[in-house]
């Protein structure tokens, strides 16, 4: 599927058929594509809408509408998108079908077939399980649940949290009762950590990642704005607010040594990837809430506090745009790092890419952002191109 052009054109690559298996999409269907859309967040659930003509046109079709009753359109197919700038491929996608809608349409070649999905966490999320994880701290249980769906390729990139609370048997058990992706997240949330399905970095392979925000790794290529020719974003909107500035004070009772102990957390504790940390800025200037810390140790407390600090400092500045890709020349992948230029000293420099839209039409391709961090001003003067 040809999409907007640069050098050597920016074309999409379609896999579609019943979960686990995703084949090249038909070239009937590619030639019936009318949208398709891509939307990957790190605060709301990832998915895909695909919307396909499929107007009845002659004897073949009058018993049944194009695509329907094919296998590799029903709910629970896989679906694989892949962008491909000159010669990069960029696996933005793969996700399962859960929804179909047919619109018939008022005459020939006028019905529509939308196919909406989620990405894979959806099979995480599938069956409720009741399990121990005896011996395990949290590290390993993201590592042994991420192995068990490697019939969708899925590599485990599962970083160790800073205060580890390994479990002894004599004294605990780790209990799951829940799904894997809601207990992954359970055991994210204790440590201010993410958990996520990245696609890729190959079709049909995907990354489970389990650790801080932002992940760790290479920069994509610079966002420029507001610098004539040489701009390669529009739509800019930037937004600057302390309103959610947290700190957590307490005690807790450890039961480990007898003794109560004081819980503060007064900063957050993640990598600043601006200059001045709101939440070092505006010291005393933020809400104060306690924490329950019934049944828990001084470690898991200390980690619990340190997390809602980090969760509140998160999306201080909030920039919104939209990408122009034949200009950019490449592909905008959510939740990893990017460096603004061109929006002045306060809010130029690095951020985490939180929410990408792709958005694809035969001969139109856009990349709609949300970039997020908790600090004003760039950590060096100077933003590399």
């Amino acid at each position: 599927m040809s999409l907007v052009g640069n050098i050597l054109g920016v074309r999409a690559n379609i896999l579609i058929g019943p979960s686990p298996v995703a084949l090249p999409m038909p070239i009937e269907a590619l030639n019936a594509i009318e949208e398709l859309e891509v939307k990957l967040s790190d605060t709301d659930a990832s998915g895909f809408r695909l919307v396909l003509h499929a107007g009845r046109n002659g004897p073949l079709d009058f018993l049944e509408t194009p695509f329907v009753g094919d296998r590799r359109f029903s709910v629970g197919a896989r679906l694989v998108v892949t962008i491909i700038c000159d010669i990069t491929p960029t696996v933005i996608f793969d996700g399962l079908v859960s929804e179909r809608h047919v619109s018939p349409g008022d005459g020939p070649r006028d019905g529509r077939l939308t196919l909406l999905g989620r990405d894979l966490s959806v099979e995480m999320d599938r069956e409720v399980r009741q399990t121990e994880h005896p011996a395990m701290d949290e590290t390993a249980i993201a590592t042994i649940i991420a192995g068990s769906y490697a019939q969708f390729g899925m590599i485990p990139m599962v970083l160790p949290p800073r205060v580890i609370d390994q479990p002894i048997p004599i004294d605990r058990t780790p209990q799951q009762r829940c799904s894997d992706w809601a207990y992954l997240n359970h055991m994210a949330n204790r440590h201010g950590y993410q958990t996520y399905v990245d696609p890729g970095p190959a079709p049909l392979t995907n990354t489970l990642y389990w650790g801080p925000n932002p992940r760790p790794g290479i920069q994509q290529r610079t966002i420029t704005i507001n610098s004539g020719p040489a701009s390669d974003a529009y739509d800019i909107d930037i937004s600057h607010t302390a309103e959610r500035l947290t700190i957590v004070q307490g005690q807790v009772f450890d039961r480990t040594t007898g003794t109560t102990m004081p819980v503060l957390s007064l900063v957050p504790s993640s990598e600043p990837m601006g200059l001045v940390p709101e939440g070092v800025a505006r010291m005393g200037q933020t809400r104060v809430i306690p924490l329950e810390t019934s049944g828990l140790n001084f470690a898991q407390a200390m980690a619990r506090a340190q997390a809602i600090v980090d969760e509140s400092a998160r999306d201080v500045v909030t920039v919104t745009g939209t990408l122009n890709t034949a200009q950019y020349n490449g592909v905008l992948k959510a939740r990893d790092r990017v460096d603004l230029r061109g929006a002045g000293l306060s809010f130029n420099g690095t951020y985490k890419v939180s929410e990408v839209r792709h958005r694809l039409k035969p001969g139109s391709y856009s990349q709609g952002f949300v970039l997020t961090r908790g600090e004003l001003g760039p950590r060096s003067p100077m933003v590399r191109p």
